[in-house]
């Protein structure tokens, strides 16, 4: 992946100004520049410190501060599984442990592939459907690990799945 620092910038720079609030902070121009790029790139850091009249370094402690901000593109998909109280209780653990074993991670992250990233979420919002999960930002809902399985298995369908369970169960979308 080539990393064009002129059109990193640019975009950066047009994320901060189409920002839709009135007031612009150091936080929501972060935001802004994750939403659109899916990271925040050193140069956006920049940008960002150029756009509010603060230091680089105040706009490092603001990203470092949260874990959600991420300083490397993510992976072709993106997997997260909901952590919050009502998910944690129908299931949520054994279906991440499950995730976890099926890409080869010991923690959230990247496999090494660069074809998935898998993180927790502190709450994906859609608690009478958990446990859920979001995979390239579709909500999916009541999960079992046979069907977590199998939409990791689509995600990465030339992957070995390390976890030794099959691939048949399908599982309820929450897009419709």
């Amino acid at each position: 992946m080539s990393t064009d620092v002129p059109s990193l910038r640019q975009r950066a720079r047009q994320a901060i100004a189409d920002q839709p609030a009135t007031t612009v902070t150091v936080l929501s121009s972060l935001l802004a520049v994750q939403d659109d790029m899916g990271y925040v790139p050193p140069e956006a850091v920049e940008e960002v410190a150029a756009g509010t009249g603060v230091s680089n370094n105040d706009v490092w402690g603001v990203a470092s501060f949260y874990p959600n901000f991420r300083f490397a593109p993510p992976a072709r998909h993106i997997v997260e599984v909901c952590w919050g109280p009502t998910c944690h209780l129908l299931g949520a653990q054994p279906l991440l442990h499950g995730a976890l074993e099926h890409l080869g991670l010991s923690q959230e992250g990247d496999t090494e592939d660069g074809e998935v990233t898998l993180k927790l979420n502190t709450c994906l919002g859609a608690c009478p459907h958990g446990p859920i999960m979001s995979f390239d930002h579709r909500l999916e809902g009541r999960l079992t690990q046979e069907s977590v399985q199998a939409r990791l298995g689509e995600l990465r369908p030339a992957a070995t799945d390390r976890s030794g369970n099959g691939n048949s169960a399908s599982s309820r979308s929450l897009a419709k």
